[in-house]
């Protein structure tokens, strides 16, 4: 038992899994996408009295608060009974130096001390990067009518179009993120 838990487990997993929801989502109709969940939550605590955008049959979407619900478990599951013992991340030499040009340490974890921890997240800058991230995520999502999830997992496997241009959309704005703005914050 004990090699089990300490290897990861393939990518291909992963691949086999979410091919399989999708599958049985397209069955039944359905789409994938994780944003919907929050407008799914503000209709079913009564926000749709109040605005017209959370007025529609919330319980329509109960399945997609299960998975929501599920995700969050699995998460927690995984990190603490499926985790490798050894959680260092192997990165580059070339990424630690680039790393390091922007004060960052050689980061133990997939998450930066710098970037995500307490201390970071109740500095002023933490805040305000925190703030305006999110609010130009929940803009963008509802923008662009859904998230990366529900674009690059259903839009494209159901062959649409704008989920095309809003996928590449987002690679594009990780890009700008990577090399243009993130090291002029840092």
């Amino acid at each position: 038992m004990q090699e089990f838990i300490t290897q990861t487990w393939s990518w291909w997993f992963s691949g086999a899994m979410i091919a399989g929801i999708m599958f049985v989502l397209l069955y039944f109709g359905q789409s994938f996408g994780f944003s919907s969940n929050l407008r799914t939550i503000c209709a079913a605590a009564g926000l749709g009295k109040k605005t017209k955008f959370f007025n529609f049959n919330w319980k329509a979407q109960i399945w997609n608060l299960v998975f929501l619900l599920g995700s969050i478990m699995g998460g927690f599951i995984a990190k603490q009974y499926l985790a490798a013992f050894d959680t260092s991340v192997p990165i580059s030499d070339a990424t630690i130096r680039d790393l390091s040009k922007l004060g960052i340490a050689a980061p133990t974890s997939m998450q930066p001390s710098e970037l995500f921890s307490l201390a970071a997240m109740f500095s002023i800058k933490g805040f305000l990067l925190l703030a305006f991230g999110g609010l130009m995520v929940g803009f963008g999502a509802r923008y662009a009518g859904g998230c990366t999830s529900g674009h690059a997992i259903s839009g494209l496997s159901n062959l649409q179009v704008p989920s095309l241009i809003a996928v590449i959309g987002f690679f594009i704005g990780g890009l700008v993120m990577t090399f243009l703005i993130f090291p002029l914050i840092f």
